[in-house]
């Protein structure tokens, strides 16, 4: 079971937003998800249109009037797709547990009733580096951190990762952090000139997805719906479709680095190198800042390995293919888009097209 928890202690950089609808694309993806609501606000509920008595304070509280497990208070949204509530209750567990010995751990003894109900946790931490957010983070495994192109969601970023280090020598947990660029307005240079420092200062633990300025992400949280209801085929939905996918593509290759190869395996997968070609893939974007190239071949994965190099204003990167027909994309600035130069195309899920090429 993989814990996140997504935190950042400036509001509006999109936090609540990547709860709901990483949530909602990791559950498309077939992975059973609880999304678990810790702002006392209750955005990621609202959200969702839960209004609820009940929340994850009846769970953590010792006082409270009516005290009930995890599960007598999770409400299905979706297939797949859970949500423990929050309400305005949870901001006096602070108060209410300050002298408790053990109290940072709350959450993630609650969480050991749940191994093996669900693939993934959702933690959406509210917007300050307080006793809730100490607590998703000692819960967790990751963090995710929204970072929009500003100055001063950076610095929050800081303050954050400082927290996390004194997670790690006061309660002796690691946490992998990751840092999520969100709300980009490829319309402004000032975006990509913020874009430029965020891959310099954390380019070790930088996620590939970018996640666009998109209304509809607005408008669906209005609605009371994730963004993949409200509107699959927007810029929003794709944005966290491909984010989802990418978390599941970094699990998978873990997974498979951590399989010993027999001698056998070694032997089929050496006589399976004949069935790869060598593509060539090319695209001319002078004033681009960066461009990947991911298709069916890496999980539509994001990393350095696809990264294409520049030259004279073309892009380019050679990659080995297994025999057969690929689809695949460009990611030019954080947008997905065809190949102008491959007329080979096919339809994918979100209404567009994905470029085709053949190896033989």
């Amino acid at each position: 079971m993989r814990i996140i928890a997504v935190a950042n202690q400036k509001g509006g950089c999109g936090k609540t937003t990547t709860s709901i609808n990483l949530t909602a694309a990791l559950a498309l993806n077939g992975k059973r998800v609880l999304l678990v609501d810790l702002d006392p606000q209750s955005h990621a509920s609202l959200g969702l249109n839960v209004d609820s008595q009940d929340s994850i304070y009846n769970v953590i509280s010792k006082i409270a009037p009516r005290k009930l497990s995890i599960d007598q208070i999770t409400r299905s949204i979706d297939n797949k797709f859970d949500l423990v509530p929050s309400n305005v209750l949870v901001g006096t567990l602070e108060q209410e547990l300050a002298d408790e010995i053990g109290r940072e751990i709350k959450l993630a003894t609650i969480f050991e009733s749940l191994k093996g109900k669900y693939d993934y946790i959702i933690i959406d931490c509210p917007p300050n580096l307080g006793f809730l957010t100490i607590n998703a983070l000692r819960a967790s495994s990751e963090v995710i951190i929204p970072v929009e192109t500003s100055r001063f969601s950076l610095q929050g970023v800081d303050r954050l990762l400082d927290i996390i280090r004194l997670v790690k020598d006061r309660l002796n947990h690691n946490i992998t952090s990751r840092v999520l660029v969100t709300m980009f307005d490829s319309r402004l240079r000032h975006s990509f000139s913020m874009l430029d420092i965020i891959k310099d200062q954390f380019s070790e633990n930088l996620i590939g997805t970018i996640v666009h300025l998109n209304v509809k992400l607005k408008e669906a949280a209005v609605a009371g719906k994730s963004v993949l209801d409200y509107d699959k085929y927007c810029r929003g939905s794709k944005d966290y479709f491909s984010l989802a996918k990418e978390l599941i593509a970094q699990e998978q290759s873990k997974e498979s680095s951590l399989s010993p190869m027999s001698s056998t395996m070694k032997k089929v997968v050496k006589d399976k190198i004949k069935d790869f070609g060598l593509v060539s893939f090319a695209f001319s974007a002078p004033e681009a800042k960066s461009v990947y190239v991911a298709g069916d071949f890496n999980n539509w994965y994001v990393d350095e390995s696809c990264r294409m190099r520049q030259k004279n204003g073309t892009w380019s990167a050679s990659l080995k293919l297994r025999s057969g027909k690929h689809q695949y994309r460009f990611i030019v600035d954080g947008r997905w888009q065809e190949d102008p130069a491959n007329p080979n195309r096919a339809e994918n899920a979100f209404g567009d097209a994905n470029s085709v090429v053949e190896v033989v």
